[in-house]
C-alpha cells in the first residue's frame, strides 16, 4: 500500500481457545457482514500499530469510520504468522485486541490487515505452497482477537500470481462465508493502464478491492513532477490519476460498488529545486514521504499561506518554496486537505464506488485539540463520503 511503515517491519490459536469461541465468533461475523451490507459506502481506517503514540486508542474518532483496518500479521513462507505487531510477540497482539475490543463496542467493524510492502515473498510461498496452513491460521487468529474480517495486503502482486491469490481468497471465503474480505492494490500508469482480467473474478469472493490511489507520482525518467493524489490530470509526463485508476479496475470487470481509492494522510516532500507539479524533474527527487511527511508535520512546520497552492484541475493542494524549506529541505509538497478529501469524495459518490480508505489515521491526528477539531481530514473523509 504506499505504506513504508508496514513494508518494514508470530503460532495457531490452541484449539481449546477456539472451541470456546466459535459459536459467538459466528453471530458476530454475520452481524459485521449484514451491517457492511446495510451501508454501501465504507470508510475504511488503517491504523498500523506502530503508529499507536500518534493516535492513542482512547482518542480515536470512531465516528468517521465505518472499519478499522489494523496491522498487521505477517505470513511466513510456511503458512504460519509473524503477530507480534511490529511490537513483540506478547504486547502486540494485546494492542490489537485492544482495538478490535474498541472498535466492537463503538459499531465499527475491526479487520485484520496482513501483510503489506516488503512481506511479498512470505505471503506469496505461504499462499501458494501452504494455503490451508495459511487458511487455518488466518481465522483463527482473526476470530480469537475479535476481527470480523480481512485485508489481504498481497504487494506486489506479480505476473503469474494472480491463480495463487485467487485460490487463497476462494479458500477464505469458503471457510469463513460472513467474514469481511478487503484486498488493497497497486495504481496504474498512463503508459501502462491495463489491470489484469483475473480482479475481476477476484472481485466476486471479496467485499472490496482498494486502489491504493496515494503517492502515484516520482522522479522517474518520462516523468514530471506530480501530485502524491491527484484526482484528475493524468496526462503527457504526469502519470496517473484516481479517474484513470477507477477506469482501468471497471474495464477488468471489477463493479464500482465494490471499487474504492485511497486518501494520504501524509504527503510527498520534492528537494533539489522544483516548486510545484507538472515541471522537469531534472536533478529533483522525493525526499521524504510516509511516516515522515505527516498530515500534522505538514501543517505544523511546512504550512503557510504564501506558499499555499491549490491545483483546480488535478483538485489537489501543494506547497510552493523559493528556497529548501523544513527538515527535509522541500522545494514543493503534495499532500491532501479538506478541499481536495470532498472533491475526491463527492467525485466517489457521483461515480458510485464502495469505499474510500485512508492511510494512516494516525497521521492526521491533532493531539490536544478541541473536540471535533482533532482529525479534520478524518471528518471531512465521512462528511463527503456518506
Amino acid at each position: 500500500m504506499g505504506r513504508v511503515g508496514v513494508r518494514r517491519a508470530v503460532v495457531a490459536v490452541l484449539a481449546i481457545a477456539l472451541a470456546g469461541l466459535a459459536a459467538p465468533a459466528f453471530s458476530a461475523r454475520s452481524s459485521a457482514r449484514s451491517s457492511a451490507r446495510s451501508n454501501p459506502r465504507w470508510v475504511i481506517g488503517y491504523y498500523p500499530v506502530y503508529q499507536r503514540d500518534l493516535m492513542p486508542v482512547g482518542e480515536i474518532d470512531w465516528s468517521a469510520m465505518t472499519h478499522l483496518a489494523v496491522g498487521a500479521v505477517i505470513p511466513r513462507a510456511d503458512g504460519s504468522l509473524d503477530k507480534s505487531f511490529f511490537v513483540d510477540s506478547t504486547n502486540g497482539p494485546k494492542i490489537a485486541k485492544r482495538l478490535a475490543a474498541a472498535a466492537n463496542a463503538h459499531g465499527v467493524i475491526p479487520i485484520l490487515m496482513v501483510g503489506g510492502a516488503g512481506f511479498h515473498d512470505g505471503f506469496a510461498a505461504a499462499a501458494t505452497n501452504h494455503r490451508a496452513a495459511l487458511v487455518k491460521h488466518l481465522l483463527a487468529t482473526m476470530r480469537a482477537y475479535g476481527f470480523k474480517g480481512l485485508d489481504l495486503d498481497w504487494e506486489p502482486v506479480q505476473t503469474g500470481e494472480g491463480s495463487a491469490v485467487t485460490a487463497l481468497v476462494k479458500a477464505l471465503r469458503a471457510q469463513a462465508p460472513h467474514a469481511v474480505l478487503t484486498m488493497p492494490v497497486g495504481w496504474v500508469t498512463r503508459t501502462f493502464p491495463q489491470v489484469p482480467a483475473f480482479y475481476g473474478t477476484l472481485a466476486k469472493s471479496l467485499d472490496r478491492i482498494d486502489v491504493m490511489t496515494y503517492e502515484m507520482a516520482g522522479a522517474y525518467d518520462g516523468w514530471k513532477t506530480w501530485h502524491s493524489s491527484a484526482l484528475k490530470g493524468a496526462g503527457s509526463g504526469t502519470p496517473s490519476d484516481i479517474v484513470l485508476n477507477v477506469a482501468s479496475y471497471e474495464k477488468a470487470g471489477v463493479p464500482a460498488r465494490k471499487l474504492g481509492i485511497g486518501v494520504g494522510f501524509y504527503g510527498t516532500c520534492w528537494a533539489g529545486g522544483v516548486s510545484g507539479p507538472r515541471q522537469q524533474v531534472g536533478s529533483s527527487y522525493v525526499a521524504a514521504s510516509d511516516n515522515v511527511m505527516s498530515y500534522t508535520t505538514i501543517m505544523s512546520r511546512y504550512f503557510s499561506s504564501a506558499s499555499y497552492r491549490y491545483d483546480e484541475t488535478a483538485q489537489a493542494p501543494y506547497l510552493s518554496f523559493g528556497q529548501p524549506t523544513g527538515a527535509q529541505r522541500c522545494t514543493f509538497v503534495s499532500y491532501e486537505n479538506p478541499r481536495s478529501v470532498r472533491a475526491k469524495g463527492a467525485w466517489a459518490e457521483q461515480h458510485g464506488l464502495g469505499a474510500e480508505i485512508v492511510w494512516t489515521v494516525n497521521q492526521a491526528h491533532v493531539h490536544g485539540a478541541a473536540p471535533g477539531k482533532t482529525d479534520p481530514l478524518l471528518r471531512a473523509v465521512r462528511a463527503s463520503f456518506r
